[in-house]
């Protein structure tokens, strides 16, 4: 790459620059001041105002199939509790716990359990009088499902938005409406250009979530990380309906498909407000976030057939957004393959929330150069860059 020209730009040094002020680039904050860096936040938009505020909040372990990913979120999952001590936990963390259900065939969810219970996983089985305990108000109609204790929730923007009011209290600097135009070799580090400032960086972290691929491309490199769009429907205010997260056992496959058609499955929660949430489709559209009708008319049959309760509650509003789609379903974590310098943290698709903690804790170690916790192999960058580090 060409060495970045002078300009009479604003001109702003770091030791670190993470583009993106979701809850990954918080949590990026978060382990990289703690670690000693000399760090910068920046968006294009503000805090929170991408993925992150389209999320339900989930930090789940339930749905995941044993393997890298699962690990990860063990431990992501244990994180979330540490970071919610550090800088007081202001944004409903609780670990609420799952219910996953068999609505016909229970033996994929048994099987499924099994697994998972072999690799930590607190994977509780129960019948129908086990079901009526933890969810009065579930249909009668379902028979089986585990109970997950260690699922947890909490309030997305909330969390991203007070993790990096940490940060800045410890010397960290956020920078919203940073729109990034480029990035180039300056000097042993970086320099990123924005519509009016160029900031320069030992190192750099794309945490843009669905745009992490454009991101990369600005850089000179690329990653395969898509937008998928997915609806949440959320009630007005009710009596507590719902004491867990709940959901149909196919969310799962849901989950892990790359099928860039429609898919739905029922996911149901409570919030400390007294709404629910109501969830969860996917669907891989581009940036369109127009409203879909026959969407949220499925997902309302689907949850009125899991809480027939639900019949008569009033909709307060629907949302959409995206989530960072890369084909293998893994996240991306780990330093870019052809571009010096730059680190990715992104395409963790519905899980960007649960998984958050660990991929912040994992690449400020990788950055720094202390032994990583886990294997970062399975998210590197380099299984979709195949040509040399320039």
């Amino acid at each position: 790459m060409a060495q970045i020209p002078s300009r009479s730009d604003r001109e702003i040094g770091a030791d670190l620059v993470i583009i993106g002020a979701g809850i990954v680039g918080a949590m990026c904050a978060h382990y990289a001041i703690g670690a000693g860096l000399r760090t910068i936040v920046i968006d294009r938009n503000a805090v929170a105002s991408g993925t992150t505020g389209a999320g339900e909040g989930n930090i789940m372990v339930s749905d995941k199939t044993p393997g890298p990913e699962l690990e990860l979120a063990l431990i992501s999952r244990d994180l979330w509790f540490e970071v919610g001590a550090r800088v007081g936990d202001t944004f409903e963390l609780v670990a609420k716990g799952g219910v996953s259900v068999a609505r016909n065939n229970s033996q994929p969810l048994r099987d499924l359990a099994h697994s998972q219970s072999l690799v930590g996983v607190d994977a509780r089985e129960v019948g129908a009088s086990e079901l009526a305990t933890l969810e009065p108000y579930i249909s009668r109609e379902i028979k089986y499902g585990v109970h997950y204790p260690q699922d947890a929730q909490c309030q997305p923007m909330l969390a991203a938005a007070r993790i990096l009011q940490d940060f800045q209290g410890r010397g960290g600097r956020v920078i919203p409406h940073q729109e990034v135009l480029s990035i180039e070799e300056s000097g042993d580090g970086l320099a990123i250009r924005t519509g009016d400032s160029i900031f320069r960086a030992q190192n750099v972290i794309n945490a843009a979530g669905t745009w992490a691929g454009e991101i990369a491309r600005r850089a000179g490199s690329d990653l395969p990380i898509m937008p998928r769009r997915g609806f949440i429907l959320v009630t007005a205010p009710l009596p507590q309906y719902v004491f867990h997260k709940v959901y149909d056992s196919d969310y799962v496959d849901n989950v892990a498909s790359s099928d860039a058609d429609l898919q739905t499955s029922t996911v149901i929660e409570g919030t400390k407000s007294g709404t629910i949430l109501i969830g969860a489709s996917r669907e891989r559209v581009g940036y369109d976030k127009s409203m879909s009708v026959p969407v949220i008319k499925k997902l309302a049959r689907q949850a009125t057939s899991l809480f027939p309760v639900l019949r008569d509650a009033q909709l307060l509003r629907v949302y959409n957004g995206f989530r960072p789609y890369s084909p293998d379903h893994l996240p991306v974590i780990g330093a870019d393959s052809r571009i010096k310098n730059l680190y990715h943290c992104a395409g963790h698709e519905g899980a960007g929330i649960g998984l958050s903690a660990a991929s912040g804790k994992l690449i400020a170690e990788m950055i720094t150069g202390i032994q990583p916790f886990i294997d970062p192999t399975p998210f590197s960058p380099a299984r979709f860059q195949m040509m040399a580090v320039r």
